[in-house]
């Protein structure tokens, strides 16, 4: 598993669709508590990662991309969200994560998300400090290995 946090999960009877499966928009929700808990886990030298971004700036989901590999069903033992950092640009960093049995035996999605950081008065990209991405690298790990590529970089590289 990469170098992040793992957040357990408990499956809510309303998270089941009528397939008898967890929706595809619940796994979203899964991500962001993962998130979430990220966020406000306390950092190595103190403090945590909302607290290094403060009240002027808004952290907001850029992007998502989510490959879903195995169904999964009701039932009252929790799963796992793993969480950790893929990639750290400009004014953006990329997450990782897996919903996954715990120690990852079996993965049950896998995604990306794209943050950013954007001022609360201006609406404009704001550039991570040199402390922020300290913190996030407290939690670098691999990038996602997707399957399949995303149809996106397939159009991209003349594959699809």
């Amino acid at each position: 598993m990469a170098p992040g946090i793992e957040v357990p999960q408990q499956i809510r009877f309303g998270d089941i669709d009528s397939y008898h499966h967890v929706n595809n928009v619940v796994y979203l929700q899964y991500l962001e508590d993962a998130r979430v808990a990220l966020t406000h886990t306390p950092l190595p030298g103190g403090g945590t990662i909302t607290d290094l971004v403060g009240r002027d700036v808004f952290t907001l989901v850029g992007r998502h991309e989510i490959e879903y590999l195995a169904p999964l069903e009701f039932r009252t033992a929790p799963v796992f969200t793993n969480i950790w950092v893929t990639g750290i640009g400009g004014s953006s960093f990329e997450l990782g994560y897996t919903v996954a049995e715990a120690g990852s035996s079996v993965v049950y999605v896998q995604a990306t998300t794209s943050m950013v950081l954007v001022s609360r008065t201006t609406g404009r990209p704001v550039r991570l400090t040199e402390e922020q991405r300290a913190a996030l690298e407290t939690w670098r790990g691999d990038p996602v290995a997707f399957r399949r590529p995303s149809r996106t970089a397939s159009m991209e590289s003349g594959q699809a």
